[in-house]
């Protein structure tokens, strides 16, 4: 079997190994592939592994040898899978691979806007408490989270782990959620309008789909309290950007923390990095070691259960 990953870097920069994968064929590694460069890239190839580089109907139809795809990653729209279905080939994901890390990450922002610990280490840095009159001090109001109220868009696996942790701290926790399954303990299910009208943070934790893209739009956001924080750890394209900036610039909610933006890597001139309510990390909830370390493992796993004839994780049965 002839495999290729088309784009292995973010994934794995260098402190993981591909090895298992030469166990079930010759596994050719690409850091990257420009988008004009798939066809010639992924010609001959019986599998497929792509991040973020896109498979669409065209490609997949040119490739006459494919026989699997395998997304590393938990969202698959970069796949058409439908092309897929067609020709038979099973397109597989991670589908839960870093709740621990993203839930992590979606706090670590509660926590900035919380206490500003960058910003007022940063401060002592450039001399402001030394050159202080008092003994302590802080530029930014400092909000304790006990009973401050906590609402997750999408209580799914990572959404249930970052509820556990605002739980943790003390906060009231309610959530919306598309199965009828009973709701954990401690958490209530509220609708959409009651999450953006009564949180002080909201978290977001939802696939991307045709339905909730840009569902933060300028009418969500002026639900949202003025002292309300909107976190997205999930996907940019939740978010209406435009919308998001000007209530931001207008101070019409207090902050937002964004680990995703709609377009990645972000054209240079984006108007939210101008912003001092709006604190972006580049997309890395996901990439501790070993949320990594899960996500390969499992793909790997999914390419030898489909290689001896028991697919698992497939999207496009």
């Amino acid at each position: 079997m002839k495999i290729t990953v088309l784009d292995g870097y973010a994934l794995n920069p260098g402190d993981l190994s591909w090895d298992a994968f030469d166990q079930l064929g010759q596994c050719t590694i690409h850091d990257r592939v420009s988008e004009d460069a798939i066809l010639e890239t992924a010609k001959g190839a019986d599998a497929l592994l792509t991040n973020k580089t896109p498979l669409s109907e065209s490609v997949i139809k040119a490739l006459p040898d494919l026989k699997y795809i395998g997304v590393l990653a938990t969202g698959y729209n970069v796949v058409d899978v439908d092309a897929a279905r067609e020709r038979g080939i099973p397109v597989t994901n991670v589908p839960s691979y870093g709740p621990e890390s993203v839930a992590q990450m979606a706090i670590a922002h509660v926590f900035n806007f919380s206490r500003q610990v960058a910003h007022h280490a940063s401060a002592v840095r450039n001399f402001r408490w030394a050159r202080n009159q008092d003994w302590c001090f802080w530029d930014f109001p400092q909000i304790e989270l006990t009973s401050k109220t906590f609402g997750v868009v999408g209580l799914g696996t990572i959404g249930l782990a970052t509820a556990k942790l605002a739980q943790a701290l003390g906060m009231k926790v309610i959530a919306n959620r598309k199965s009828d399954a009973p709701m954990p303990e401690g958490i209530e299910r509220v609708s959409l309008d009651r999450i953006f009208s009564e949180s002080d943070f909201i978290s977001l934790h939802c696939p991307l789909t045709p339905e909730n893209e840009k569902m933060v739009n300028a009418e969500r956001l002026e639900q949202m309290k003025p002292t309300a924080f909107l976190i997205n750890t999930s996907r940019g394209q939740l978010i209406d950007e435009d919308a998001l900036y000007q209530a931001l610039k207008e101070c019409q909610i207090a902050g937002a923390g964004l680990d995703v933006l709609t377009k990645e890597p972000p054209e240079a001139d984006n108007p939210l990095f101008t912003l001092e309510n709006c604190h972006i990390t580049p997309h890395i909830a996901w990439a501790t070691q070993a949320a990594r370390s899960r996500l390969m493992n499992t793909a790997f796993e999914n390419l030898s259960s489909w290689a001896n004839g028991s697919p698992k994780n497939v999207v496009n049965p």
